[in-house]
């Protein structure tokens, strides 16, 4: 017999020790959320919000559609900026971890469970891989045995191997909702599950499942928060918290449905939140490359545009900065290019979800993998030969020596431009289009490497720390680029 204690004083942070079959855990608070507001638009969602979420307690967000039941369960997750107040997370040492304040700070929470409202997931990938992302960034490292149960539990093991963009509406909700809950069904310490909607599409059958999963997390000591209108989950919570006009009414949830045997735990692994993001982009690429044809296409075109140019002047009388703009020009465009992975983040909120179990360091690392990294060099030395022509010339000898320098730090433009992108893909409409306008900016890094380049194709490569050399012209441009990437990367939280 496993005996169970239910703390009757959460709201007071006492802690007690509850017994289940997994470990000994102390009931207490997981995530505390504290004199909170929050906006959308010009419009106060949530104000002056105290919350808070306890060790093996089921608790339901209820209210009217609009009412801000997503909103307080996003920013629970740290995914929205705060106007006050704070969210803090216990990890499993017992540790307070801010997870976001109205200061700016934003720390990456504890390994999580999270299922959005609109799923959050890219239709490239397969289920089971998924499950496994969803598994790995939560620091779980689960056999095909478990992997196997789940799926089919869920009635998704005949579709393991399939695109979600071939799923069904309803398997594609069963492969959210699961995915929300594995880390935390697969986990032998206290874990944190936010749900938006888990009911929404899925039949009787998955409701069912759904309230049989969700009170034997309970009973194993997991917190589970959902975001619902269906009474029929509302009755699964130990506690109802209904939103209204911004503030938050609490009454006792009824604790209906009958635990389930969920698959054991388990082995425990550092999460890979980067690293698994970025193996999920080179997946996603390599599946669909869409972003190297999409960015090398425009690049050869401008190429053979330029070719057919340098046919009709006198490159003599021209200059030398006409050819060295030239030779730039193709992989100048590869770098302003939109990304593949900005769109595909913004399918049905999948860069939210990256966002929620990322942390601060996700729009970094987006910039980072998102940004034309392997063209700039190749496509440059390619444009040399096409637009140059072959020379045995000590001249062209040295240049070809630096003609490294100009393409390197086109790789701090593109990543700068990859930057701009996202923040254009965060902001809305009028917003949008004011930011776009700060591509044009990254002329200026563009017209330094032309400068650099054309100093280095009459005179020589030079170390001269004067305004005009070749150096100089390059540090200026990724200077530049720098700043640029700042304020795209940090003018969302501020």
């Amino acid at each position: 017999m496993r005996p169970e204690r239910i703390a009757a004083s959460l709201a007071d942070g006492i802690t007690q020790t509850i017994a289940h079959p997994r470990n000994h855990v102390e009931q207490g608070i997981l995530m505390q959320a504290a004199g909170i507001e929050v906006h959308r638009g010009p419009r106060v969602v949530l104000k002056d919000v105290d919350f808070h979420l306890g060790r093996g307690e089921v608790v339901a967000l209820a209210g009217a559609n609009g009412s801000g039941k997503t909103t307080l369960l996003e920013t629970c997750a740290g995914i929205l900026p705060l106007s006050s107040g704070s969210v803090t997370w216990r990890t499993d040492g017992d540790e307070e971890r801010i997870v976001r304040d109205s200061d700016g700070r934003r720390n990456e929470p504890p390994p999580m469970g999270l299922t959005l409202q609109r799923d959050g997931m890219c239709g490239e990938e397969t289920a089971e891989e998924r499950l496994l992302v969803s598994l790995s960034v939560s620091g779980r490292s689960p056999d095909q045995k478990a992997i196997s149960q789940m799926l089919s539990e869920w009635g998704l093991e005949h579709r393991r191997a399939d695109r979600v963009s071939q799923l069904s509406g309803g398997q594609r909700r069963r492969l959210a909702v699961l995915c929300g809950l594995a880390p935390a069904v697969l986990s032998a310490d206290s874990r944190i599950v936010l749900l938006d909607e888990p009911s929404e599409g899925l039949d009787e059958s998955g409701r069912s499942l759904l309230a049989g999963w969700l009170r034997a997390l309970a009973r194993d000591g997991h917190s589970v928060l959902i975001a619902t209108h269906d009474e029929g989950v509302v009755r699964c919570a130990d506690r109802v918290v209904r939103v209204s006009n911004g503030h938050l009414e609490e009454s006792n949830g009824s604790s209906e449905g009958e635990p389930t045997l969920l698959p054991e735990p388990s082995q425990s692994v550092e999460p890979s939140t980067h690293g698994s993001l970025i193996r999920w982009a080179i997946r996603m690429e390599m599946r669909n490359p869409v972003d190297t044809t999409g960015r090398a296409t425009p690049a050869f075109v401008a190429l053979l545009l330029a070719y057919a140019l340098v046919g009709e002047i006198d490159l003599g009388h021209a200059g030398s900065d006409l050819l060295a703009a030239l030779v730039l020009v193709p992989a100048f465009i590869t770098v302003v290019v939109s990304p593949a992975l900005v769109r595909r983040l913004a399918e049905a909120d999948c860069g939210r979800w990256w966002n929620a179990v990322l942390g601060p360091a996700a729009r970094p690392t987006y910039s980072l993998i998102g940004a034309s990294i392997l063209l700039p060099i190749p496509l440059t030395y390619l444009s040399w030969f096409v637009l140059a022509g072959p020379s045995d010339s000590t001249s062209e000898s040295e240049v070809l020596c630096w003609l490294w320098l100009p393409a390197v730090i086109m790789i701090d433009v593109a990543v700068a431009a990859s930057a701009l992108h996202l923040l254009v893909a965060d902001l809305r409409r009028a917003s949008a289009a004011a930011a776009s306008l700060l591509l044009l900016v990254l002329v200026w890094p563009f017209l330094q490497l032309t400068d650099a380049l054309s100093v280095i194709m009459t005179d020589g490569m030079s170390f001269g720390l004067g305004m005009g050399d070749p150096l100089v012209s390059c540090i200026i441009a990724s200077l530049i680029s720098i700043l640029v990437w700042a304020v795209a990367i940090y003018l969302p939280d501020v």
